[in-house]
């Protein structure tokens, strides 16, 4: 038997970007793999270079971060049937990728080999073998993700068995048994973990779960305690249907309750901050109620629960919420909360302390504006700029005093088309600023292809005499999110703007019913980071 410790495998920027109305640019999986290897994941499954463009950009760019142990890996199904391994355009593209992991998913069940793939049984092993065998003497290591091998394991289990024989014997490092269905129960995931484990006890074993019966999660861990090492899963759980295994969950149950050390405890205390950041960056709403790093996690209303847990949190808490970098509700004092806003400072560089007067002030404004429905995970620069404004010495390098912009359509006529068409009517959009800098007030205006462009060129007008470190700042992404959907266009939005130089790249935020106020917000905090950031450097 072997006693390796347990790593984790994350397969969000793959499986879960599977997710219905989920979609990521490559600039987007960049900065989640980043946060993975700072988290402590010990693989990243990057894509299907061979399945689209923006992932074949991807792994050529992922070269640039540095991942320190974490290891980015690509995924491909084995050969086509038509192909043999070296002519197979997806195999090729997963030996182009120039990563040292590649995952290998094979059919393991008869009837998909039969009436999916179209082979016969002996053919699918032959096809394993090949697809596994050919990456493997090119010098790759291979993790076999065995798919739908419990549904296989249930009807047949010899053949199911025997696809696992033949990727060992073709240089598989690691089996990887998928409930991809997501149909299991706890007990069988455990019994077909334990009979493959004894059976192949050179080798490890992976699990890779699917929530359709709300079981990913217990399958996961049942999958462990039978001899599963490697775990795969996404964060939040995002993919496919009713999602993955949630390793927001999964890590925590494994290394508070079962004591296995997956992340240092401080890298733990980060773990709701990563789940959020991760809601951001995909554009997804967090999930209140998600066990562990949801606001709701120990939330507790009025009444007998709020009265003992103000006693003795424990009496109504299963663990202490400040392990994972979340805090009890009824217990929201200033100094939970304050440890909260230290856990995050700290993680940007920042040491704050517990009871001097900057950390109460930042407490407050933390407060205020998350109640106007601001969110500083995954608006890093915002943030820290808050933690700046909150010294005394602290001075802004410019103001706005005030903006405008206006939209003017010039000769438009009554028909509205979709999708818009030109019809000799042309758009103009004029942005005026004020802004003071160093006491003295300038005046611009500018035209730009749309309100927030505008407003972005005439502040960079304005500020790029003054600041032509500027130059090298632009603009990489603009997200927004409608904060209360019952409220129809009167709805609060939230922007989201990435931006960045050479060096680096960095999100701010900006909440307003006004959705220019809010982008102007954005803006203004993504200029005043940059020009400070570039003093510092």
């Amino acid at each position: 038997m072997l006693n390796l410790p347990l790593q984790i495998y994350d397969t969000t920027l793959r499986d879960g970007t599977q997710q219905e109305g989920f979609s990521l640019s490559v600039n987007d999986k960049l900065r989640l793999a980043q946060r993975l290897a700072d988290f402590g994941v010990h693989f990243i499954e990057g894509g299907f270079p061979g399945s689209n463009p923006k992932d074949t950009e991807f792994f050529q760019a992922v070269k640039k971060l540095k991942l320190k142990k974490t290891k980015i890996t690509a995924f491909c199904s084995t050969r086509h049937k038509n192909f043999s391994a070296d002519k197979d355009p997806n195999l090729q593209a997963v030996l182009n990728s120039g990563v040292e992991v590649a995952t290998i998913f094979g059919k393991t069940w008869d009837l998909h080999a039969t009436k999916i793939l179209g082979v016969t049984l002996v053919e699918n092993l032959k096809i394993i073998e090949e697809s596994i065998a050919f990456l493997h003497k090119k010098g790759m290591r291979v993790i076999f993700d065995a798919e739908h091998f419990f549904d296989g394991f249930r009807e047949n289990p010899d053949y199911a068995l025997k696809c696992l024989e033949i990727a060992i014997e073709s240089g598989a490092e690691n089996l990887s048994l998928c409930d991809t269905n997501g149909g299991a129960l706890p007990d069988f995931i455990a019994k077909a973990v334990k009979i493959t484990h004894e059976k192949f006890p050179q080798i490890t074993l992976g699990i890779h779960t699917h929530n359709d019966c709300e079981l990913a999660v217990a399958n996961t861990i049942a999958a462990v305690k039978a001899g599963a090492t490697l775990i795969q899963g996404t964060i939040n759980g995002y993919g496919e249907r009713t999602g993955n295994a949630n390793l927001c969950s999964i890590i925590p149950i494994l290394q508070l309750k079962m004591k296995q050390q997956i992340v240092s405890p401080n890298k733990l205390q980060s773990l709701r901050n990563l789940s959020l950041f991760f809601s951001e960056v995909t554009n997804q709403n967090p999930y209140q109620r998600q066990a562990f790093v949801g606001a709701s996690a120990f939330a507790h209303k009025g009444g007998i629960h709020a009265a003992a847990v103000a006693k003795l949190p424990k009496s109504y808490e299963h663990i202490d919420p400040t392990a994972v970098g979340n805090l009890s509700r009824v217990t929201v004092s200033e100094l939970s909360g304050r440890s909260n806003v230290i856990i995050l400072a700290k993680s940007l560089g920042y040491q704050l302390k517990k009871d001097s007067e900057s950390t109460v002030a930042i407490l407050q404004k933390v407060k205020e504006l998350e109640a106007l429905g601001f969110q500083f995970e995954g608006a890093e620069g915002s943030f820290e700029l808050l933690l700046k404004r909150a010294r005394k010495n602290y001075h802004p390098p410019f103001k706005i005093i005030n903006y405008s912009v206006i939209t003017k359509h010039i000769g438009v006529n009554n028909q509205v088309h979709h999708p818009p068409q030109r019809t000799g009517s042309e758009q103009v959009v004029e942005a005026t600023v004020c802004v003071e800098i160093k006491r003295k007030k300038y005046y611009v205006a500018t035209l730009g292809n749309g309100p927030v462009n505008a407003l972005d060129q005439a502040l960079r007008k304005a500020l790029l005499p003054h600041f032509p470190q500027l130059k090298n700042i632009k603009l990489f992404d603009y997200k927004v999110r409608i904060l209360n959907s019952t409220s129809a266009t009167a709805a609060k939005t939230r922007v989201l703007i990435e931006s960045g130089n050479s060096k680096q790249r960095w999100c701010t935020v900006g909440c307003s019913e006004n959705i220019i106020e809010a982008s102007c917000q954005a803006l203004v905090d993504a200029l005043e980071y940059g020009i400070k950031k570039n003093y510092e450097l």
